[in-house]
């Protein structure tokens, strides 16, 4: 009978380490996907050597380029799209920051055809660079991350480089027009 207990003695250490390391695994594996899946821009700002403002942005594990900005005063996160006609904010966003709906428009998006309402930002900022009066559209079932479009992007130089773009200005408190 001594055997006996000392076996099942043994059994039940073994299985107690088996699930504690099972638990620990758990709890790695889900460090490690926080860690891959964080959504961290990178923004590096700064001035180039002509004295011109520029952000430099990391490139995320899903190829896009996320940017820390702000319209209006309001910090938000960019998605660079510079396929965007113009810079988009989704419904939720748009009544966040009480832009104005302004007339229906139909858009293409990368799901296909869609309506949004026209709007003008009074400010949009992405680190240093900055820019009045832009252009941008209400696009309703766009996420939480505003759309960093042409409307902004087309007045500063884009580089692309080693998984980094550099977003470059020739100056600030620049208009849109159009």
């Amino acid at each position: 009978m001594g055997n006996s207990e000392g076996n099942n003695e043994h059994s039940w250490t073994r299985r107690s380490f088996a699930w504690i390391a099972v638990i620990g695994l758990m709890l790695g594996l889900t460090a490690f996907y926080q860690a891959l899946t964080q959504r961290s821009s990178g923004n590096t700002q700064g001035v180039n050597e002509y004295g011109h403002a520029m952000v430099v942005l990391q490139r995320q594990r899903n190829g896009h380029y996320l940017a820390e900005g702000e319209i209006n005063g309001q910090p938000l996160v960019f998605l660079v799209d510079t396929g965007a006609t113009d810079v988009a904010v989704s419904e939720k966003t748009a009544k966040l920051l009480k832009l104005e709906f302004g007339p229906r428009i139909q858009i293409m998006t990368a799901a296909g055809p869609a309506r949004a309402w026209v709007t003008r930002i009074q400010q949009v900022r992405v680190g240093k660079l900055e820019l009045n009066n832009v252009r941008a559209t209400i696009t309703p079932g766009l996420g939480d991350e505003a759309l960093l479009g042409m409307s902004f992007l087309k007045h500063f130089s884009l580089r692309q480089d080693e998984g980094q773009l550099v977003i470059e200005s020739g100056g600030a408190n620049r208009e849109e027009s159009g």
